[in-house]
């Protein structure tokens, strides 16, 4: 009989366990979202400053000031993961656009304030990059765990779910285009 209730406790202590880990392995991917969003916050409130910079020297270009500012907007009221990354994804062309044309005003680039916004700007990429990288390894094991047995069955007892990974669009992952 002592046998028997030893089975029982450890069996409901490894049930216990496994509920343990895939409640932690959840809150890493909320966690993880979290600090993406923090550095996609810290982006937002660059941008403004960086358009308003350019803008005095580059007045006529217009029409990639209203699109960064709309594309600024769009990202930052996305819904979900899937949307933010794609709102995410065309921002960041339209601010090569603006850097692009900022290389066409050498008192631009030449600007102080431009110049640390500049580079306040590319830090902030570099963290984003590896928020989105953290984030994508943490719902790797996330949804590892939801797939594996035996904690598949918890999971589905649980109603977890697969998280979406953090997409890059694919012109982004293709070889660099290099010209001479």
């Amino acid at each position: 009989m002592a046998i028997v209730w030893l089975i029982i406790i450890a069996l409901v202590l490894y049930v216990i366990t496994i509920y343990n880990r895939m409640i932690t392995l959840k809150h890493r991917v909320e966690n993880a979202w979290a600090q993406i969003d923090t550095q996609l916050k810290r982006r937002y409130d660059l941008i403004p400053n960086l358009v308003e910079t350019v803008k005095g020297y580059a007045a006529h270009e217009k029409e990639i000031f209203e699109k960064v500012t709309e594309l600024r907007y769009k990202a930052m009221s996305a819904g979900n993961i899937s949307d933010a990354s794609q709102a995410n994804n065309e921002l960041t062309q339209a601010l090569r656009s603006l850097f692009a044309i900022a290389e066409a005003y050498p008192d631009l680039k030449a600007n102080e304030n431009f110049l640390s916004l500049q580079e306040e700007l590319s830090n902030t990429e570099n963290k984003i990059a590896f928020a989105r990288q953290f984030y994508n390894d943490t719902v790797l094991e996330y949804n590892r765990a939801l797939e594996m047995f035996p904690t598949n069955i918890l999971a589905r007892w649980m109603n977890l779910t697969p998280r979406v990974y953090y997409q890059i669009p694919p012109e982004e992952t293709g070889p660099v285009k290099v010209q001479f």
